[in-house]
């Protein structure tokens, strides 16, 4: 499974609506799962963006679909970065 570090920024509709983030958040994991996507992680934080999450997915074209459905509720803008375990670059530098 491929991993993803998504780093999240409530909009405007997000925080008027930020007593509802916990339960938010159990919605979205509930519906990345349904889409085969896996929420290892969701941390609040303090700083440049709100949200970190940690993702695995089974390729790209799926962790793009369901982040661009969590991004059409309309609650946070993301970032999304490819993430690699060091197993994961062991296997990449073996051709370098």
């Amino acid at each position: 499974m491929a991993k993803y570090v998504v780093l999240a920024n409530f909009t405007d509709q997000g925080i008027r609506s930020v007593g509802d983030t916990v339960a938010r958040a159990e919605q979205v994991k509930a519906a990345m799962a349904a889409a085969g996507v896996k929420m290892l992680d969701i941390l609040w934080t303090l700083g440049q963006h709100d949200l970190v999450l940690t993702v695995e997915a089974p390729d790209d074209e799926t962790a793009t679909r369901v982040l661009l459905k969590v991004a059409k509720a309309g609650n946070v803008r993301s970032t999304t970065l490819r993430a690699f375990t060091a197993q994961d670059m062991g296997r990449i530098l073996q051709g370098v």
